[in-house]
Formats: structure tokens, sequence, C-alpha cells
């Protein structure tokens, strides 16, 4: 490699790093993630140009620590990874001036690589092939306020393709837009592989497992669920009844029901759900509250079954499945670096 065309390099990286230092239009984040994909952009324009094979990184890393210690981040790893963020998003630029002169759709994937930690985005590039996807959990990431540690458990629970609940008739008891708001926020099917249950187990074993895990239940749960009791008493016409699990929704402002049910869905499950939610409106709702929701969590359900039981109930219920444990096949499972790897070496 030629020495001038390796120290103009060097040169334009730490002028660069320096820029961004001072510059105050952006945040800090997302200038250092501006910051990132322009060094990886000058790094692989300067390989293709020069010809330079992968062993300029070691140096350059090298050189980057020597020359301008106050400064982290310019790890071997850490550069690679700078070169990859540039290429899968190269045709995103990051100047203010071309910001503001891209298209809507297209500035708010912008707004979301500029607002998403530069540990996030490395999960994503190593966890989502699909740059869709990629931006749906950014767009959650900024939403609910997910950590890195919450990301990582969303996507090893396959959180985008769990968006729709299927089973429900909130379309027909709930008025628009909240029927949509409390489909997005409900999901198919909840993950609880935080639990330590064996077959066989009942129902109260899984309940008692959840409330154990109460933390890791709410997560699965979503954003906004906050727990009010388990086998919460509702006295009715001098009897009294218990809810499996009562949570309140913050952002819903309802109460949300949910029954717990080992194996199949059964129609009467519906029924008794709807007694539960009517009880819950009068004895519990405040006036300022939404209408209760129910949530009948089983491990299984026929869908045909499920419409037909939810057809004629005028309280909004929804059916989802739980799993309590997702296992890879061992070949595929002994091939696959583990998230914690792949962050160690993200924090080099």
């Amino acid at each position: 490699m030629e020495l001038s065309f390796y120290h103009a390099l060097l040169t334009d990286i730490k002028k660069r790093v320096k820029t961004a230092q001072v510059k105050a239009t952006f945040s800090a984040n997302a200038e250092m993630i501006a910051m990132y994909w322009d060094i990886g952009n000058m790094i692989a324009t300067r390989q293709k140009q020069e010809g330079w094979a992968a062993s300029v990184i070691p140096r350059l890393s090298k050189d980057l620590k020597n020359d301008m210690p106050e400064v982290s981040g310019f790890s071997e790893r850490n550069l690679g990874y700078m070169i990859r963020f540039s290429k899968e998003y190269q045709s995103f630029h990051f100047e203010q001036s071309a910001i503001l002169q891209q298209p809507v759709a297209k500035l708010e994937n912008t707004n979301l690589l500029l607002s998403i930690p530069w540990g996030h985005h490395g999960l994503l590039m190593e966890k989502i092939k699909d740059q869709t996807v990629r931006f749906w959990y950014m767009a959650q990431t900024l939403k609910e306020g997910w950590g890195r540690d919450t990301l990582r458990l969303m996507i090893k629970n396959d959180a985008y393709n769990r968006q729709t609940l299927s089973s429900h008739n909130f379309e027909r008891t709930l008025p628009a837009p909240f029927s949509d708001l409390v489909q997005q926020t409900l999901k198919d099917p909840y993950i609880f592989d935080f639990l330590t249950l064996t077959e066989p187990f009942n129902e109260r074993e899984l309940e008692l497992e959840l409330i154990k895990h109460i933390e890791k239940f709410l997560i699965e749960l979503g954003a906004g669920f906050a727990f009010v009791g388990r086998q919460y008493p509702l006295v009715v016409s001098d009897r009294e009844y218990s809810i499996d699990l009562l949570f309140y929704h913050l952002r819903l402002r309802c109460f949300v029901v949910i029954d717990l049910k080992k194996g199949d869905f059964k129609p009467e499950y519906g029924g008794k759900m709807n007694f539960y939610c009517s009880a819950v409106d009068d004895l519990l709702r405040h006036p300022t509250d939404q209408e209760t929701i129910g949530l009948i969590l089983c491990q299984t359900k026929d869908t045909i079954i499920a419409e037909y039981a939810l057809r004629s109930l005028h309280k909004p219920i929804g059916i989802s499945e739980f799993e309590w444990t997702r296992v890879l096949p061992e070949n595929l499972k002994s091939s696959l670096p583990s998230i914690e790897d792949i962050e160690n070496e993200l924090m080099k």
C-alpha cells in the first residue's frame, strides 16, 4: 500500500472524528452514528480505490488509538462494523442538507438510524438480514424504550412475526382506532422461555411461575402493563370469583384480565372471560377507563373454534397461544455464535 494514500486516509478519519466532537447540530448519538457511517464509507472507498486488503484495519485501529487516545471505539472489530454499516445503508447520507431533501418514508428511516445506539445496530446487523424488519425493531426500540438486552430478547422471541393477534373480536366490540391499538398491543404467541416448568404441570403452577418471574413476564407482555393481582377476588351476588391474573394497561387506560389455560382452547372459556370482563367493568372500572379487555392464554387453539366462540360475545376478548420453550436443532445451535459473544466483540 502506498504510504501517502494511507496517511491521507488516516488524516481524513482523524479530521472527521474531531469535527464530530464539536458539531452541535445533531445529538451526541446521532452524530456518532453519522461519524461511524462516514468512517466506514471512507475505509471501504479507499480500499476499493487502492486495492487494499483487510490488513489495513489492524493498522488503522492501532494508529487511531495511538494518535487519539482520548477517543474510544476504534477496535478492529468496531471498524469492521463501521464498514459493514456504511455498505448496508449505502443509500443513506447523514449530512443535514441531504437529510432534509429525502422523501418522507426515507427520512423516517434515516431518523431511526440516527436515533438507535450503536450497540443496537451491531445486534441488528448480526441477527436481522431484512432491512424492513430491522427498521421495525428500531421503531419499537424507540417507542418502547428497549435496552439492548430487551431488544436481544425480542429478536430471540421473534417479536416481528408476532405482531398480529389472529383470534379476537376487537373490531366488533371496540371503537376505531382504539380497536387497532389493542390489536397492536397484544400478540400471538407469547413466549415464556424463562420458566422452569416441566411436564406435567397444572395451571396454578404456571400462574405461580409467571408471578415468580414477574419482571420477565411483564417484558414479554410488552410496555404499559402494570400488575394488579393474582387470583384477584370479585364478589358478584354474594359469591366470590377469582381472576387468574389482573393487569392495568397504562397506555390503553383499561384493565386487562388474563385467564391461563393448559392445553387446547375450549369454547366455554369465552363465556367465562365475558363474565369476568363484565364484573371488572362494574366493580373496578373508573368512569374515565376504557372497556376491560380479556386475554385467554392457552397452549393451542383452533382458529375456527375460537372464531365461533367469540362471535356472540359482547366483551372485547382475544385468544393467544403460549409457549414455554423453543429449542433449536442441535446441529444448528452448535453452529451459531451466542449474542454474548457478539456483544463482547462489539465492545472491544
